[in-house]
């Protein structure tokens, strides 16, 4: 969340914030009922003031004074009663308001409405170039026997999947391959719970409620099922004072993901692109505010890494401001080349990576004492290391020979045991 203060003071900066966005927050309200809010604590503190003078002093009065003091705390208690019920509702509707106040945004963020405006910074690699009409990952998949959407749905519906044989081993592949380079360059692995409790939810920016939900939510409970370790291991360490000399705290969380995906099917929700679980490696860090830029870059160095090992072009995207959602405070992705998307081939999302400032940290209450100085909030960032349903489609495709088989990547061939996944049947 925002600092309240900061908030108080730059109104108008706040409003064309959430313009920029594309978000929907009443400000001019949120300010109203704060300054409503703030007359009726400062007003039911006065009274309680008055309440304890009058309790202390009770005990040394005799008589009609005693009556007196006695029947003015009575008054008080009753007053103090009717401003808690007044201001319930009023604390409530500003947490709600409040929680949906965006993160600041890097001055170097581009303006743009959607994706359509992100800007490419770099690319690598050059797509390949077949000598045969190349298929997509969902034709590749179910020729060798890797995929069964069908039976799926037959069992969980739509959006969800069966990888079988060698998908499997090469998922197992993918999170060894990424947690070797991850814990060589110093993330602790972490195998995250995936459910968390409302609290942490909305900590790190998750409404887990609601028509726009991301997040699967458990009947008669306060827990929802993780869109990403990110939740998780933000949580770990909600409420904690860290020590200066202990950060960055880097991890490397492991976690299956749950995401209901509302409102986002789309012209590339096909196959394994956009689906209701898969598994993830992220990365997630703790740092001071002075280091998290030099993390963000960082980490998504680290991300290239993994995929030029793999040998798979792609191209890093600055995220606009109209495409970054609430809570970055800046935002890349990796697009990796997809040969079987749309009627040419294109660049599709692989990993996105994104440094959220103090805006997680402030609603988790997480700190640090510096050597020298007040308690400060950390900054947080995560990044995607290997989403295994996307990492499988640009493998899949990349990796496709004319007889249907798919060449193994180098890197996963000691983990696979085999250079090559042969087709089950033929075209």
């Amino acid at each position: 969340m925002l600092d309240l203060s900061y908030l108080r003071k730059n109104q108008a900066g706040v409003k064309a914030l959430v313009k920029r966005r594309n978000m929907n927050v009443d400000i001019d309200r949120l300010i109203e009922v704060d300054r409503e809010r703030r007359r009726l604590i400062s007003a039911s503190d006065e009274l309680r003031a008055q309440r304890n003078q009058l309790s202390d002093l009770i005990p040394k009065l005799q008589g009609e004074k005693r009556a007196e003091s006695i029947a003015q705390v009575q008054e008080i208690k009753a007053k103090l009663s009717a401003a808690d019920a007044e201001l319930s509702p009023l604390e409530s509707e500003f947490n709600d308001l409040y929680l949906k106040v965006p993160n600041l945004l890097d001055p170097a963020v581009p303006v743009g409405k959607d994706d359509s405006d992100n800007v490419e910074i770099r690319s690598w690699g050059t797509p390949p170039v077949f000598d045969f009409q190349p298929l997509d990952h969902v034709e590749l998949g179910e020729r060798a026997g890797l995929i069964d959407f069908e039976k799926a749905v037959q069992v969980a519906g739509a959006k969800f999947y069966f990888l079988m044989r060698d998908a499997v081993r090469l998922e197992y592949s993918l999170i060894w391959y990424a947690l070797g380079l991850l814990e060589k360059d110093g993330y602790v692995p972490i195998k995250a719970p995936v459910l968390a409790k409302k609290e942490i939810l909305q900590g790190t920016g998750y409404n887990p409620r609601g028509e726009e939900t991301q997040i699967y939510s458990i009947a008669d409970t306060d827990l929802g099922m993780i869109a990403t370790s990110e939740i998780s291991i933000a949580g770990y360490l909600a409420g904690e004072m860290l020590e200066e000399k202990a950060l960055p705290l880097r991890y490397a969380g492991i976690s299956e993901c749950y995401r209901t995906e509302a409102g986002n099917y789309g012209r590339f929700s096909k196959g394994l692109y956009r689906v209701h679980h898969f598994d993830k490696v992220e990365m997630f860090a703790f740092t001071k505010p002075d280091e998290s830029e030099l993390i963000h870059q960082s980490m998504v160095a680290m991300e290239e890494k993994i995929f030029q090992g793999l040998k798979i072009p792609y191209r890093v995207v600055d995220i606009c401001d109209g495409d970054m959602g609430g809570v970055a405070y800046r935002k890349y992705d990796l697009e990796g080349w997809m040969p079987g998307r749309g009627d040419n081939g294109s660049y599709g999302e692989i990993t996105s990576c994104s440094n959220c400032t103090d805006y997680q940290a402030r609603r988790l209450n997480i700190r640090y004492r510096p050597a020298n100085g007040a308690a400060e909030y950390v900054h947080t960032l995560n990044g995607t290391a290997i989403a295994i349903s996307r990492a499988l489609i640009v493998i899949l495709e990349n990796y496709q020979r004319a007889d249907g088989s798919i060449e193994i990547p180098d890197v996963l061939k000691a983990f696979m045991g085999k250079e090559i996944i042969e087709p089950t049947r033929k075209n």
